[in-house]
């Protein structure tokens, strides 16, 4: 390589050309701490989708990918909690500058969805209720935690953005996230004994705070696409949130069904709650054909260069969980030809996220692996000779 000088037998070698030496060493630690700092919130998007890919695979009898996701997940999940704790401690005006930003803010949410999510992937893949039970706790302080600190920063903020530069599909992950704990909730609720009927409660309560969240927020999403300027760059991944955020409500809806016979309350409901779910579901559907052509628009006819970015994991997240969802709808609802669509719709999932992680992996390697942590840095070169 350019920087592998040859030296005498014995001698020593020079700091400047020893990739090992003090400098470059430095150099690496300072490059990594300031990819660190510019993590996105939003990057526990890539763990949300790696767990709800590995749940549609298991349920469609890919059991081999399932686990394989699972033990990937396992990896990923520790890894970005690890980093985020980092940026917190070393970078702390960085992350209150996040909590407080529009488009960035709403990023935190993941972290809720992805506690949440890897709990239900290991109840439902690695059929481990306690684990699942355990992740629940942390995943509820989570979501309050940014539920009402986000919106708190938001809300009292003295500078604020206009509606076209600040909201987004992000936004919508609060829903995802809330619907989140419902899921895991209802799947590890046969665990908890004499206080299921209470949990149940809780649940509905935030499956219904989820789905008026979607309300509110989709308002907003839908008049700014109808009556503000739209340019390729804004059209962001984030924006298959807008279906993925009623997929998982429609799945929360099927789990609280399922459950149905251990609450009273559920028994009463059952009407209501199947109504709201297929509601959820179709919205979802009708999502789908509107982004395609939104996608085709941005990187087909704008000519928008499509390469790696973390956000791209909240476009992945959507088609996992389309393909959960419609296999649990299918079931409550009594809807068997409904499956055939996430026998399909699985692999188109399994593709995203594969194309995804190819990305990230293209990252790592052309411009140094730290840079892929922010989506966007400088290469870390070797010295020159």
């Amino acid at each position: 390589m350019a920087y592998a000088r040859l030296v005498p037998c014995g001698a020593p070698v020079p700091a400047e050309v020893n990739v090992y030496g003090s400098r470059s060493f430095r150099r690496f630690i300072q490059a990594v701490d300031q990819r660190v700092a510019d993590l996105h919130p939003a990057y526990f998007a890539m763990s949300m989708a790696t767990g709800v890919v590995a749940m549609a695979s298991h349920l469609l009898g890919l059991l081999l990918i399932a686990k394989v996701l699972l033990g990937i997940n396992v990896l990923v999940y520790p890894t970005l909690l690890g980093i985020t704790v980092t940026r917190i401690v070393r970078h702390r005006a960085r992350f209150i500058a996040d909590a407080s930003d529009h488009k960035r803010s709403v990023g935190l949410f993941t972290t809720v969805a992805a506690t949440s999510i890897l709990g239900s992937q290991f109840a439902v893949v690695g059929q481990n209720l306690s684990v699942g039970r355990w992740l629940l706790w942390p995943a509820v302080g989570l979501w309050a935690a940014c539920m009402y600190s986000v919106f708190t920063l938001l809300t009292v903020r003295e500078r604020k953005p206009t509606l076209a530069e600040g909201i987004n599909g992000g936004w919508l992950t609060a829903v995802v996230a809330t619907q989140s704990i419902c899921v895991l909730g209802c799947l590890v609720a046969p665990s908890f004994g004499a206080h299921q009927d209470l949990l149940l409660f809780t649940l509905l309560t935030f499956w219904l705070c989820g789905g008026m969240l979607y309300i509110w927020t989709i308002s907003l999403i839908f008049y700014r696409y109808m009556f503000f300027r739209f340019q390729p760059s804004d059209l962001m991944p984030p924006y298959w949130i807008n279906m993925g955020a009623m997929a998982i409500s429609s799945l929360a809806g099927a789990m609280l069904i399922r459950n149905a016979p251990a609450s009273a309350l559920l028994r009463e409901l059952l009407p209501f709650l199947k109504g709201f779910s297929l509601w959820y579901w179709a919205t979802a559907t009708w999502w789908i054909p509107m982004l395609v052509i939104l996608a085709v628009w941005r990187h087909g006819v704008k000519r928008f260069p499509l390469t790696y970015d973390p956000l791209y994991w909240g476009a992945v997240f959507p088609l996992g969980m389309y393909t959960v969802a419609t296999f649990r709808i299918a079931a409550v609802a009594g809807l068997p030809a409904l499956v055939e669509l996430p026998r399909y719709s699985v692999y188109v999932a399994l593709a995203a996220w594969a194309a995804t992680f190819a990305g990230l992996l293209r990252r790592l390697k052309s411009i140094g692996w730290p840079s892929a942590l922010g989506g966007r840095g400088e290469a870390i070169a070797p010295p020159a000779t």
